[in-house]
């Protein structure tokens, strides 16, 4: 957990970049074994960069993005609340009036986490270090959210969607821009052109303009515009988040012959976040910010699988047709065919307590300060992005975190301050749930909420998950399930002590 520490002062500040894919595992990546699509802009950044290999994140979308926003883990006593979503579909497709949407909208804000007054934020840290902070598409914790909100969050500029589940369409009528509503020409649909499971066009379908491509435009032009002051910039894209659907099949893939459409279009959505993270580096060389430019890159959570058998994206579900769950039950990509294998071999997808759910890939470059073709083992996660950012802007790192800086791993200096452990938890019983990632290589999974099946592995030398050690060290387990049960719906200290 990180006390409250004095940085030091700092007259070389970086701008700092965080790109958040949306479900992407790592096995997506180049730079982390994938073999069938090429992904050379971001595999650019780990070869210029620092790679991580044991970094995690959450199991999906709202917590991971909590954590990644506060530096806690998504096991604290009202760290989180998953707001329903849909309501302004319900709204722009006429199924509610606008009375009534303003009367369900009202209810959703009372009832979502209120914030503390000594509460502090990520994009706040670099606001009171002088950076002009933006983010860029599905944002805050990507449910339900509103423009007060997100400028308590600290966000001087900001673009993109309110609500989580027209995120799930890429041609929305209408997106947000610092309160402001605005249209995006030829987009008719209220569902944001939301596809199918299997990719097909809806009916009565209307889309010219694809989100991506407004977040990319709007991002180079931030670029511009604050080339001459320090800025954060933070980009949740939703690629390649599902049901698939791109403006066009990448060349790449067009003419694939051992490729589904499904498969085709879902490929070319990776391809274009690679393409836009070329865009975003191409954009610094031409300003001249290069060089004083970090550039971090990471997704959500895990790999999910938008394109299974039959284009049917509900791959939690093995050959069989039943849930995937306990130690003979996990989902692997050999069993169940995945031809881009997202989980890199390991078990479990999203939602999954076991790596394939967790494990996400992490890269930084920082030419000149970061040495080239780096990688580390450090055990890291999203709640430690909120106080290695202050280390990067010279801010004192609020008190009570639950992360801890990895910048000196960033630098190549000794890394003295380190996790005992990694938290994960999980809501969703059936697939693997809570874990706790021990700095020893030990993980202890709760295979099956409160039905007392925990399982241990030495992810160390088992990073697949395939030999539980349980009955080989029930000391280590009884050890583990303690601070388990300690870290779960435990109070939050940030804001039990005053902050600076």
């Amino acid at each position: 957990m990180s006390t409250q520490i004095q940085a030091a002062p700092n007259n070389d500040r970086p701008n700092v970049i965080l790109i958040f894919a949306d479900d992407l595992g790592p096995g997506l990546l180049g730079c982390y074994g994938q073999q069938v699509i090429r992904t050379p802009n971001i595999d650019r950044l780990a070869t210029e960069g620092i790679r991580f290999t044991n970094y995690y994140g959450g199991v999906y979308c709202a917590p991971s993005r909590w954590t990644l926003l506060t530096g806690m883990h998504d096991g604290r006593i009202g760290g989180w609340a998953q707001t329903r979503p849909g309501l302004p579909i319900q709204r722009d497709s006429g199924r509610i009036t606008q009375q009534e949407y303003e009367r369900r909208f009202a209810a959703l804000k009372a009832n979502a986490n209120p914030i503390a007054e000594n509460e502090v934020f990520l994009a706040q840290i670099a606001q009171r270090a002088g950076f002009e902070t933006a983010q860029f598409g599905k944002l805050d914790r990507g449910f339900l959210t509103w423009h007060q909100r997100v400028k308590r969050f600290g966000w001087d500029f900001y673009e993109g969607y309110f609500d989580h589940q027209r995120c799930h369409g890429f041609y929305p009528p209408y997106l947000w821009r610092n309160g402001q509503r605005f249209e995006l020409p030829g987009n008719t649909r209220a569902d944001c052109g939301k596809t199918s499971e299997k990719g097909d066009e809806p009916v009565g379908y209307g889309g010219q303009t694809y989100s991506q491509n407004v977040f990319i435009e709007g991002i180079v032009k931030f670029i511009r515009q604050n080339r001459d002051r320090r800025f954060f910039l933070y980009h949740p894209t939703q690629l390649p988040h599902g049901p698939v659907s791109i403006p066009e099949l990448h060349p790449d893939f067009s003419d694939a012959p051992n490729l589904s459409l499904a498969e085709k279009k879902y490929a070319s959505m990776v391809k274009m976040l690679d393409e836009h993270v070329g865009r975003i580096m191409h954009e610094l060389k031409i300003q001249g910010l290069d060089e004083n430019t970090i550039v971090f890159f990471t997704s959500d959570n895990g790999h999910e699988l938008y394109y299974g058998p039959k284009d049917d994206y509900r791959a939690q579900r093995l050959p069989d047709g039943k849930p995937a769950n306990l130690t003979d039950r996990k989902w692997r990509t050999a069993q169940h065919g995945d031809v881009f294998n997202g989980a890199g071999g390991r078990a479990g997808l999203k939602r999954s307590g076991y790596q394939g759910g967790m494990q996400c890939p992490m890269i930084a470059r920082w030419p000149g300060k970061i040495a080239a073709g780096t990688e580390t083992s450090l055990l890291s996660s999203h709640y430690d992005f909120l106080p290695t950012l202050a280390d990067l802007v010279g801010q004192n790192r609020p008190a009570g975190k639950d992360g801890i800086s990895y910048l000196p791993t960033l630098l190549g200096k000794e890394q003295t301050e380190r996790h005992d452990h990694i938290f994960v938890f999980n809501r969703f019983a059936t697939m693997g749930s809570s874990a706790l990632i021990a700095n020893d290589g030990f993980k202890l999974v709760e295979a099956q909420r409160d039905q007392g099946v925990f399982q241990l592995y030495n992810i160390a030398e088992d990073n697949e998950e395939r030999f539980d050690l349980a009955s080989r060290y029930p000391d280590k387990v009884q050890h583990m399930k303690k601070i388990m049960q300690q870290e779960s719906n435990s109070p939050r200290p940030d804001l039990l002590l005053a902050q600076p």
